[in-house]
């Protein structure tokens, strides 16, 4: 029995992500009598049927290692969607339920992390271009979007894997669980795939009263500024406006200047379009601007702007085309993102599916498929599949048979029998994105 994964349809290009995690997390270790045991008692409990002699089978003759074999395209290639990027087989015939076993665990490991990683790549798009626009230089772009997530997530590993995959594309996360989950499973024991500055919140800031509001930001220069250093105060407590003229324009300019690092201002309420277009304004009136060889304004080095509040791909935009329109660089500012990144998406954002094509019987394939007559666009692919690219860089799903030869399959061989048999790195996975 033969099924594939892919998007049939979304607003973004696939950057296809977690399949190694999930092989290594769940599918490395074999099945024992003991988790047939278990697995037993909840499933009959539960009011379903159970396979103990498949499962005791599978113990006997392949050492509770599963007979399947999975290709998928590279982890970090970019495919169009409504293509397969994943396809799943059963080694031995006995076993032919097994494919369909997984579906469930094997969809939602892809479906996940690969619709964060795309969504995130098209964010870094929207930002690469408003750079090369409005910029000297994109060499900030893997900083420009930093993952505030962690608290907003559903769970412990919907962070490992959402801030992971977020880390295809960017190089700056509030998501400690993504570091330890790309030592765990895309070896950066040796490297560290992600930074961080020191950054204020707003209990650290009305801690200190309102009357006290410009010595809680000196206390932040003095304890996390320096030379070299980055550090992010959160200013809208209480009067944005007021902390930008009247204290870091005004009392702590002189501090703010001769630190000899980078205060990063974060506005965190209001229209963010609005907000992070006055705030440079005030900003630029107090701390003043050059202009780049594109003709925009740039605030001095020491000063910048990053907005966390209300990000997303659409919000991103138009934030950029704003401060753009009113004269700034995208240079200026930075973003955070946090719900929209890592909990704003579903299965449907991009219309994630798992479906059986083709069921071999007595060695003749023959395709399965569906096409229900209420929604042709729930039709299914049919077929044994390969994913190919032709001269021009185009991608497009035919049935293997139709295969020229074996190499011209995108689809590559990742577990077979038990056996992960590429373990890429996060470096490499960043590198197929085209942009590292």
């Amino acid at each position: 029995m033969s099924s594939y994964v892919e998007a049939h349809k979304g607003d973004y290009d696939v950057v296809f992500f977690g399949l190694q995690a999930y092989i290594k997390e769940y599918l490395s270790k074999p099945i024992s009598t003991a988790d047939i045991d278990e697995a037993e008692q909840i499933i009959t409990a539960h009011g379903l049927p159970f396979n103990r002699s498949g499962w005791e089978r599978l113990v006997e003759k392949h050492d509770g290692y599963l007979p399947i074999r999975i290709q998928a395209v590279p982890e970090g290639s970019i495919v169009p969607v409504s293509n397969v990027v994943c396809q799943i087989i059963n080694t031995d015939p006995e076993f032919y339920w097994l494919p369909s076993y997984l579906e469930t665990s094997l969809l939602r490991a892809i479906w996940y992390p690969s619709t964060v990683s795309s969504l995130s790549y098209y964010c870094k798009n929207v930002i690469k271009a408003a750079l090369e626009k409005s910029a000297d230089s994109r060499a900030g772009l893997p900083f420009k979007l930093h993952d505030f997530g962690a608290r907003g997530a559903s769970s412990l590993e919907s962070v490992a894997l959402g801030s992971l995959a977020h880390l295809v594309n960017f190089s700056g996360t509030d998501s400690m669980t993504a570091l330890v989950s790309a030592s765990r499973w895309y070896g950066m024991s040796e490297e560290m795939p992600a930074f961080s500055i020191p950054a204020a919140e707003h209990s650290t800031m009305t801690a200190w009263g309102r009357e006290r509001e410009s010595q809680a930001y000196a206390n932040m220069l003095e304890q996390f500024g320096g030379e070299g250093n980055t550090v992010a105060v959160v200013s809208d407590s209480y009067d944005l406006w007021n902390a930008i003229d009247n204290i870091w324009g005004d009392e702590l300019k002189q501090q703010v200047e001769t630190m000899g690092g980078t205060l990063v201002i974060r506005p965190d309420s209001g229209d963010p379009a609005k907000v992070v277009r006055e705030a440079l304004e005030r900003l630029s009136v107090k701390f003043g601007y050059s202009l780049n060889s594109k003709g925009y304004k740039v605030l001095p080095d020491y000063v910048r702007l990053i907005q966390g509040d209300g990000i997303s791909p659409q919000s991103l935009g138009k934030i950029l085309q704003t401060v753009m329109k009113a004269g700034f660089s995208a240079d200026d500012v930075t973003f955070g993102m946090g719900g929209g990144l890592l909990q704003q998406v579903t299965r449907d954002t991009m219309s994630w599916a798992m479906k059986a094509s083709a069921i071999q019987i007595d060695g003749e394939w023959k395709d399965i498929f569906k096409d229900p007559i209420t929604s042709r666009s729930k039709r299914s692919k049919k077929g044994r599949l390969a994913l190919v690219k032709d001269q021009q860089g185009n991608m497009s799903t035919i049935k293997e048979a139709q295969l020229q030869s074996r190499e011209d399959n995108l689809l590559r061989d990742v577990f077979v029998d038990g056996k992960l048999l590429i373990d890429d790195s996060l470096t490499t996975i960043r590198q197929r994105t085209g942009s590292w």
